[in-house]
């Protein structure tokens, strides 16, 4: 084997705990003001920039980040917390969420000092967007397949090709994106990628929206036509993105938010189950709860691993893949487990209209953050299996 794969146990310390029943209250809060409805699935092409800049007043933005730059320095267990309650409780997250998780501390890491100072405190207000432009037409989630061009010219570079299924690009006002910059190698397919700052309002750019057969269309396809993109927007290493991508997706795909995504139609059935359910709806929501109970503490762990300064690439891959399976899944189950509830009880209607809902975004799923194929592969690649 080529990696040790493990998933430490950790329990969330007190701090959490107390952390998690100020995010309720928070909720409480905003629901009882209806600002959204946790009853109903996050439209995640919904953007209510004032509930972000909320959550910002609130210091749950950027938690982990340095002080400096307008962050917190809190640990990613907290964080967990936050992310977790939101999810559960359906909240508009989409504005900040992306930036929050994994654009932040790609710019910490790689911009320059201008970029950080002014970008990064403004993320923790809740006050900008961003997107993530990786895939392209025909290459799927093979990331080193990308063809997007990014030609050096004076002051900075030329930009131009399609990026696709990039979620947000309608309402972000950055993107992280990778182009290439030179041919791959002989000996490495994964060389010649370079990693770009993009501000969304760059002329050239042009953002059409994807609808999907949910009435969604929050993905996007991004065209780049002679783009310019300054020196100063380069992240990190000319040549060599293909390594900070393979950073970055460990936090992309290890959190709550990969399998809680159909999470309301699990509380849903529940409800609509009652206090006596029968004894095929009780073994069912038994079973249902026990996988998502492992599942989490599998995704805790991984936390863990971050706050320790590791980058557990495979365990999150792990998390991702069964995670968006059983999402994916998940409304099938339980439209099985409600099929003998009485069409007339409190809440049936609700969890039918969730259903729908669920089981026409859940194809995505396993797309979106890397396909199950792609992840099967880091994952046996990391243990040595090819």
């Amino acid at each position: 084997m080529t990696a040790a794969l493990r998933f430490d146990q950790i329990r969330l310390p007190e701090e959490c705990e107390t952390l998690r029943r100020e995010v309720r209250a928070f909720l409480a809060e905003e629901i009882a003001a209806g600002t959204f409805n946790p009853h109903e699935p996050q439209r995640e092409d919904t953007d209510i920039p004032e509930f972000s800049r909320r959550v910002g007043e609130r210091g749950w933005i950027g938690m982990t980040w340095p002080k400096q730059y307008g962050g917190h320095e809190r640990t990613f267990l907290e964080r967990y917390v936050v992310t977790e309650e939101m999810r559960v409780a359906n909240a508009p997250t989409r504005r900040f969420f992306v930036a929050d998780r994994q654009s932040g501390p790609v710019l910490l890491k790689y911009a320059n000092e201008r970029i950080k100072m002014d970008i990064v405190p403004r993320i923790c207000r809740g006050e900008v967007c961003f997107a993530i432009g990786m895939s392209e037409p025909n290459s799927g989630s093979d990331l080193f397949a990308a063809k997007t061009k990014a030609t050096k010219t004076d002051g900075g570079w030329l930009i131009n090709g399609t990026k696709i299924w990039t979620t947000s690009a309608h309402m972000a006002d950055y993107m992280l994106a990778i182009f290439r910059t030179s041919p791959p190698t002989k000996e490495n397919r994964r060389h010649g990628l370079t990693q770009f700052l993009v501000d969304m309002k760059t002329p050239g750019i042009t953002v059409n929206p994807i609808a999907q057969i949910s009435g969604l269309k929050e993905f996007n396809e991004v065209v780049f036509q002679d783009a310019f993109m300054p020196d100063e927007n380069v992240l990190g290493e000319i040549d060599g993105a293909w390594k900070q991508a393979t950073s970055e997706l460990a936090y992309e795909r290890s959190g709550p938010e990969r399998f809680l995504e159909t999470y309301y139609v699990l509380t849903e059935l529940v409800r609509a189950l009652g206090t006596n359910p029968d004894t095929r709806g009780a073994e069912g929501i038994g079973r249902l709860v026990a996988q998502l109970h492992t599942m989490r503490r599998m995704s805790v762990s991984v936390a863990g691993m971050l706050q320790a300064g590791k980058e557990p690439v495979v365990e999150a891959s792990i998390v991702k893949d069964i995670g968006t399976i059983w999402e994916q899944q998940l409304p099938h189950r339980v439209r099985d487990l409600a099929a003998f509830i009485d069409a007339d009880a409190s809440n049936h209607h609700t969890l039918g209209d969730q259903l729908a809902f669920a089981i026409k975004i859940a194809p995505k799923l396993t797309i979106q953050g890397g396909t199950t194929e792609v992840l099967r592969g880091i994952i046996a690649r990391g243990l040595g299996l090819r």
